[in-house]
């Protein structure tokens, strides 16, 4: 945090923060009624996993709707949530700087209020893209703004059924402890329900000390004076080759599958609110073919990566080098691919993520019983897509439904708000474009859920109830 993190503009802006709420009656009055488990051990209403921007937006989304027993936890230390000051390596947002993010529509919670109180609205007029840096002390301003109480360095190792609820298995740095409670919120980020991706040619033949993916966290000063391979020519990858050119490295190579350089940023296309916002009401053939057509776009990288990689003159562009196999001779590591043999010291992946339940320890012993595209849906043989039918088939409010209905009734209190939701809800849950679309539907969710699951004791608190409103005095005679 800067010193100008204490302004006074920007006391300036936490008092108009409160007064907007005010104004707006946040947070609404609880009217979730307590609940407990078999052991008499009260439950927490909603946990959410991840305090990133994704999770922020969440657990202001359900103080908005007076569900106050929340709780938000994130593996990462205080100030390190999310990839923006650790694994992200691009100077700022891909996203345009007007998109909105965890604010729900509250002007002095935006980033622009911060950055206007900060820097200054000249700064702002001035902008083009977001400093990630920047971005990242927003989020965690935004977090105390809106009075968000996060359990930083405490990780979600597990999800048990019970009788009542579900109860948590959390490592902490005090050591194991559980958690029960009634509805869990997966805002994991890109990688939440599956893991990063590496080709089997790579990662089960090289030895795992010559290659790192671009979602890992490393020292790229080891990459000074070697030559650098990097797979894959998206968004990740140029970042990946700038940060290894800025390191020092002797030479890089980008290898791009195709032989042309992706283009198109999709994103771009589904902003609007038709979109996302109803995406989920067309049928099952709609959203598949929607979706497989999406996932067909591959991210370009940003102009200013791209003219910063290839503004140095030991980096090199090779195009139509797919079929990547990789091996070891010697001391190098040698890389075939339909545009040649290749030899360098050490590898960057920028091959992505894959969506594969079996990788999450925290679903362990549950993945049998979850649904997936797959059981829900037959695709035409031409447009059959392994990998999008491994995708889970998530309900209204993005909980996971059963693959055998009445098999596994706890599933629809596990909420996924991660990448795995994209082809169920559409692109409303993995960066700013969609969070206003998104986090809205699944706050009214699990709302909805929790007020169905109470409707009786609602109803004997309507039948007992005896509050006086209008006590008269009596006429005297």
């Amino acid at each position: 945090m800067t010193e100008q993190m204490s302004s006074p503009a920007l006391a300036a802006l936490q008092a108009r923060v409160r007064h907007e709420l005010e104004t707006l009656e946040i947070p609404l009055r609880p009217w979730v009624p307590e609940r407990r488990d078999a052991n008499g051990v009260p439950l927490t209403d909603v946990v959410v996993v991840g305090a990133g921007l994704s999770g922020l937006a969440i657990a202001f989304g359900l103080k908005r709707q007076g569900v106050a027993r929340v709780v938000v936890i994130d593996a990462a230390p205080r100030g390190q949530e999310g990839p923006w000051v650790t694994t992200a390596r691009m100077r700022t947002l891909r996203s345009p700087k007007t998109l909105t993010g965890p604010d729900l529509g509250v002007p002095s919670l935006t980033y622009r209020a911060w950055h206007e109180a900060v820097h200054g609205a000249d700064s702002w007029a001035g902008l083009d893209k977001i400093d990630r840096v920047d971005w990242m002390n927003y989020l965690c301003w935004f977090r105390g703004a809106a009075g968000i109480s996060v359990r930083n360095s405490t990780r979600l190792k597990r999800i048990e059924p019970q009788d009542v609820g579900l109860s948590l298995l959390l490592a902490t740095q005090e050591g194991e402890e559980r958690l029960a409670c009634r509805k869990i919120v997966l805002a994991t980020g890109i990688e939440g329900a599956g893991g990063q991706h590496v080709p089997d040619a790579i990662s089960s033949i090289l030895p795992r000390s010559r290659w790192n993916h671009s979602g890992e966290s490393f020292d790229t000063s080891s990459l000074a004076g070697k030559s650098v391979g990097v797979v894959g020519a998206a968004a990740s990858s140029f970042d990946l080759a700038v940060a290894a050119l800025e390191a020092g490295a002797g030479e890089v190579t980008i290898f791009a599958r195709s032989a042309e350089m992706p283009k198109t940023e999709i994103l771009d296309w589904s902003n609007f609110p038709g979109f996302l916002n109803h995406f989920a009401d067309l049928d099952d053939a709609k959203r598949y073919r929607f979706t497989r057509r999406m996932f067909s776009f591959r991210t370009p990288p940003t102009m200013e990566m791209f003219t910063r990689a290839t503004s140095f003159a030991n980096c090199r562009l090779v195009l139509g080098a797919g079929n990547v196999t990789a091996e070891m001779a010697g001391d190098f590591v040698v890389l075939d691919t339909a545009a040649g043999r290749f030899e360098v010291d050490h590898l960057l992946m920028g091959t992505g993520y894959s969506v594969d339940l079996n990788r999450r320890p925290e679903l362990a012993g549950l993945v049998e019983q979850i649904a997936t595209w797959a059981d829900r849906y037959t695709p035409p043989g031409d447009e059959a897509d392994p990998d999008l039918l491994d995708y889970p088939y998530l309900g209204r409010a993005f909980e996971f439904t059963e693959k055998v209905p009445g098999e596994a009734p706890y599933l629809r209190d596990i909420h996924v708000f991660n990448n795995g939701a994209v082809p169920s809800l559409g692109p409303v849950c993995n960066g700013i474009t969609g969070l206003k679309s998104g986090v809205p539907k699944l706050v009214l969710g699990i709302a909805r859920g929790l007020f169905i699951e109470d409707a009786d004791w609602h109803f004997g608190s309507l039948d007992s109830y005896d509050k006086v409103h209008f006590a008269p005095p009596l006429p005297t005679s």
